[in-house]
């Protein structure tokens, strides 16, 4: 017998079959579970959202980094850095206190670009609350904090915040775009003290590590003086609204006289050098155009111009942020993110946006290279060489020859690169002779047009707008060029020193317009001649006398060993609204110094050595005419050594345009200037880089030669750079 048998149902059941409010139950729950299983698709992620959530990561990040840093006792980083490195030197204040030295000269720091503070006085409906609250320099916090508490308070959310607030900061920190002065109801203005320029942001020193050295030997506020100025203005127009130039002059005589008539010690940065330059020919100029200081005043109250960093001829940098509000660090970014910093940031445009911001600066148009082909080469010469990290590698190829002193120098044999095609369209025309590049001359075709077909043809060729109806409005002087004139710029491959000026004014006229009332390239023939007293040439030194000051002492002081922009390979974009020109970032070629679209020399990551060298080395050294009184030059450079580890920050060897300014060395020359010292005292020249090379250039001002590119002769860094008693005789 089966041990199975077969179950009969069970009431519980059928009553189950045959209840219909069971059954429904039942549908019910199978509805709820296939939902569980179904979930409502979440909102997908935009570029606002990825926006904000880098910035709220950077924030926090930054946020935690300041607590723990104001945490964590002061002196255990010395502590661990000790640990790991040996014991850490004293700083140069400590270290110089202890050899006797004190307070001597009163001491004026004068800041470059960007880097002082900036404040709101005056500002439209959407900067309530913001008055004389930091715009620039700072934190930054009190405009996102007050502008995110204002949104939060009306609804508007974060939004909002994201997408305008930044035009409200871009409107306020623009100037007028015809007078290069302030737009109407807007006021902003430089923070005064030393506060103005010690930090740029909490963590990020520019001059408080030399201010706290030299407060180490005895000094404080009444015998140090931050010539604080609003960096965007053209130098001239900082008395036209400030009257700065005026109050520079009442301190430094105030300064002096409080003192006991010892001349001051001025300490310039940056485009502060240019800044300075201008302000000696305004003091001594007569009113009203200048101070009516009289020809010595500079020879009563000046001791030495220490120049840390300065573009005394210009930076190549100034013309890519000109021409296309980028440089190295800008145009690798968009080539990893494309579009980023195109679209998803101010939300739209980002980088236009900030280009009509920066050409009302007319600042920046002092930095312009200057000189010319003469000075910064031709389509087919330089006067440098290729910049590299290692000098090894290149002096195992080069040829060892004694100059007329018995000493052997060392002859550059690498291969030669066409550094003077500061812009060139592609990277087959910067290899190309110059015979083989076939060039339509921008200028040119449009004259044809304007006198051929008619004004208004030409009109057309370069007046058709660029952006159509889609596009936002993010107004730039592209926008009036049209296709022609874009292509036109396009179809001349290569710009020289000398092509940049007539560049900028083809594509940027009304910055420019304001550029030639302010500034000038070039260099003068005759320094006589009357036209040279007007203020525009003061910051070009080729352009200008020194003062009649012979026992007055002008250093240039400069990091080296950093690769520093010097050329540019472009290409023509398709965005249709952005701005038509890109730095062609897949450019490379490791043998001539090209590296995403950038070629670099010798210099400080900001200013070529060229730059910041040449007047001290040549144009200045002993009696020219540049010089007539026969000021004492000085060259100071600083050769690169990065931190050992994190617990340095930004390290005490740096030779960085701006970490310099915690550089022991540069801060030990500084205050021993401050307390008595002279040029000779500090060891004379200290020469690392390659500014003594390529000789012939002497005679470019003088006959109007160029050097041969093979004939280049520099002293490697390894074997301690120039000695001051064998530096070659440069005098113009």
């Amino acid at each position: 017998m089966s041990l199975l048998r077969q179950r009969k149902p069970t009431g519980t059941s059928n009553a189950t079959e045959s209840d219909p409010n069971i059954c429904q139950e039942d549908e019910k729950k199978n509805k709820a579970a296939s939902k569980d299983k179904n979930p409502k698709k979440q909102k997908s992620w935009s570029c606002i959202d990825s926006c904000c959530w880098l910035i709220g990561w950077i924030c926090v990040t930054w946020w935690f980094l300041l607590f723990l840093y104001n945490a964590i006792p002061t002196s255990f980083n010395q502590y661990v850095t000790e640990a790991i490195t040996g014991p850490v030197p004293d700083p140069p204040g400590v270290k110089l206190k202890k050899e006797g030295l004190t307070v001597k000269h009163p001491v004026v720091f004068v800041p470059g670009i960007v880097t002082g503070g900036l404040e709101l006085w005056e500002g439209h409906q959407c900067a309530d609350g913001l008055f004389r609250k930091r715009l620039w320099g700072g934190t930054f916090g009190e405009v996102y904090k007050r502008d995110k508490n204002l949104c939060h308070r009306c609804g508007l959310g974060d939004w909002f915040l994201v997408n305008f607030i930044p035009l409200c900061w871009v409107e306020h920190m623009s100037l007028d775009n015809e007078t290069g002065l302030d737009p109407s109801g807007i006021r902003v203005r430089p923070v005064s003290g030393l506060v103005a320029a010690d930090y740029f942001a909490p963590g990020y020193f520019v001059w408080a590590v030399l201010i706290a050295n030299l407060a180490n030997i005895g000094y404080e506020e009444k015998n140090m003086y931050m010539a604080a100025y609003d960096w965007r203005l053209s130098f001239q127009n900082t008395e036209v609204r400030d009257q700065t130039l005026s109050r520079i002059k009442s301190n430094i005589e105030l300064m002096v006289a409080t003192n006991g008539g010892k001349k001051a010690v001025i300490i310039p940065h940056s485009m502060g050098v240019l800044y300075f330059l201008h302000f000696m020919k305004w003091v001594e100029a007569p009113a009203p155009m200048g101070g009516g200081g009289g020809p010595d005043w500079c020879a009563k109250h000046i001791k030495a111009v220490m120049n840390i960093g300065g573009p005394f001829l210009g930076v190549p940098k100034a013309v890519a942020g000109l021409f296309s509000a980028e440089a190295k660090d800008v145009a690798v970014a968009r080539a990893i993110t494309p579009g980023f910093l195109d679209h998803d940031l101010f939300p739209h445009q980002t980088l236009q946006h900030l280009m009509r911001m920066t050409r009302t600066w007319d600042s920046t148009m002092s930095m312009i290279p200057k000189g010319g082909d003469t000075i910064w080469g031709g389509l087919d010469w330089s006067p440098e060489e290729c910049h590299s990290p290692s000098r090894k590698r290149q002096i195992a190829n080069d040829t060892q020859i004694a100059n007329e002193n018995g000493s052997e120098v060392v002859v550059s044999q690498i291969k030669h690169v066409n550094y003077g095609r500061v812009i060139s369209f592609g990277k087959d025309v910067v290899d190309a002779p110059s015979s083989e590049i076939e060039r339509i001359d921008f200028r040119v075709r449009l004259s044809f047009l304007e006198v051929v077909v008619g004004i208004y043809a030409c009109d057309a060729f370069k007046g058709q707008s660029v952006a159509n109806s889609t596009c936002s409005e993010v107004w730039t002087e592209y926008h009036e060029m049209g296709y022609g004139g874009i292509k036109a710029v396009a179809e001349f491959k290569a710009y020289t020193a000398g092509l940049i000026i007539d560049l900028l004014h083809f594509v940027a006229p009304k910055m420019m317009a304001r550029g030639d009332a302010h500034f000038s390239y070039g260099i003068a023939e005759n320094l006589d001649n009357p036209e040279y007293q007007h203020y525009k040439y003061w910051s070009n030194p080729l352009e200008t006398t020194l003062p009649t000051a012979p026992d007055m002492e002008i250093y240039s002081l400069y990091g080296v060993g950093l690769p520093t922009e010097r050329a540019y390979v472009y290409k023509l974009t398709s965005a249709e609204c952005g701005i038509p020109f890109q730095i062609d970032t897949s450019a490379d070629d490791e043998d001539s110094c090209l590296k995403d679209g950038v070629y670099s020399v010798d210099g400080d990551e900001t200013v070529p050595v060229l730059s910041a060298g040449f007047m001290c080395a040549k144009g200045w050294r002993g009696k020219t005419r540049f010089n007539p009184s026969g000021i004492r030059t000085y060259i100071r450079e600083y050769d690169h050594s990065p931190p050992a580890n994190l617990l340095e920050g930004r390290g005490t060897l740096s030779g960085n345009h701006v970490d310099i300014m915690g550089n022991f060395a540069l801060i030990e020359d500084i205050i021993r200037v401050a307390a008595g010292a002279t040029g000779e005292d500090l060891g004379g020249n200290q020469v690392y880089s390659d500014i003594f090379k390529c000789l012939e250039i002497k005679v470019l001002i003088d006959l109007g030669e160029r050097p041969s590119p093979h004939q280049c002769i520099f002293l490697p860094r390894s074997l301690g750079g120039w000695p001051d008693n064998q530096m070659p005789d440069l005098m113009l």
